[in-house]
This record gives structure tokens, sequence and C-alpha cells, in this order.
């Protein structure tokens, strides 16, 4: 049975994308950004700021499948600025820190919004 969840943001339907998808025992989450329920960025200028929120739209999505952030066992996180990769990686570590999943950082040239400085996407097993 596939449960997904539903950002409401205008991009899902346009893209046919949900912003989580759980089969089984295992949760995706697709490319998240630091954006509120209405589609608007937060922390303009701010990667730790955006890091944080995109953190905790991922950790909502995967409790609305009935995960936690203790599932997650994979992260993916891709940048605009490599150069800002600390500022990054404690917004990660305060989540991840005693979780330690598996991740990567990566730099792109740029995301769907000019304002957007970080996407991460994870994956969850639930035990």
């Amino acid at each position: 049975m596939r449960q997904r969840v539903s950002t409401g943001t205008p991009w899902e339907p346009i893209v046919g994308y949900s912003r989580a998808i759980r089969t089984g025992n295992l949760i995706h989450v697709s490319g998240t950004t630091a954006t509120n329920d209405r589609g608007h960025v937060v922390g303009l200028g701010d990667i730790y700021l955006q890091t944080v929120t995109a953190l905790g739209n991922i950790r909502r999505a995967v409790e609305s499948l009935g995960g936690t952030v203790d599932d997650v066992v994979r992260t993916r996180i891709y940048v605009t600025d490599i150069s800002q990769w600390e500022a990054v990686g404690r917004a990660h570590g305060e989540m991840f820190g005693a979780i330690r999943p598996a991740t990567s950082m990566i730099e792109v040239s740029r995301f769907i919004g000019p304002d957007m400085l970080v996407e991460i996407e994870a994956d969850a097993v639930i035990e």
C-alpha cells in the first residue's frame, strides 16, 4: 500500500510528485526546500535558516507517515554555494547528530526558485 503526503504547494500537481511516499516500512522524502505552507521561501539569504526550515519540513513529512527522524537512514543535501557547508552541516548535525544517517552534500548551479539556497532529500526505514 502506498501513502502520500502533499504540501499543497502549486508545484506538486504541475510536476507530478508528492512531498513524501511511504511503501511498507520505507519513507522517501522528495527534495525539500525552505518553504512555508504557502510556498514562500523562508530565510532569504541565510543558508543555515533555510537548512533548518527544510529539515523541519522533512521531519513533518516523515512524522505524518508514521516515522520519526530516528528512522532516517539517508539524506542528500544540495547547495548553491559549497563554501557555506559548515552552516549547512551544523543545521544537519543539530537534527541528526545522534542518528548520523548516510549523507552527501553536493553543489548545484541553481534551484527552481532563485531565493532557494539548499534542497534536501531523505529516506527513512521504520523498524
